[in-house]
């Protein structure tokens, strides 16, 4: 509970910040992408560039995440499937010497 809480604080702190540095940087520019020509201000160029950097980075990240996760996975079914190989059955009494 107290951990939402946090990220929605700093998701909305993020975000006033965001909209104060594009209202601080008011300077016009002519962007060429691809065929199409368009204006800008700088403050939000520099945070649609930045959020794509960021969204770029954790999709690459996302794989090795992936990877990760599977080799968790893996690594659970074998140690499940090595534990049942050492206990003895829950039915059968242990050997007694």
């Amino acid at each position: 509970m107290l951990r939402r809480i946090a990220l929605t604080i700093a998701i909305v702190l993020l975000v006033v910040l965001a909209v104060i540095f594009t209202a601080l940087n008011q300077q016009h520019f002519a962007v060429d992408f691809a065929m199409v020509r368009f204006e800008v201000s700088s403050g939000l160029a520099l945070l649609i560039a930045f959020s794509a950097g960021f969204l770029g980075g954790a999709l690459w990240r996302s794989n090795w995440i992936a990877r990760l996760l599977a080799e968790r996975g893996r690594l659970r079914e074998a140690l499940r499937l090595a534990e049942s190989r050492r206990r003895p059955p829950e039915d059968e009494p242990p050997e007694s010497a």
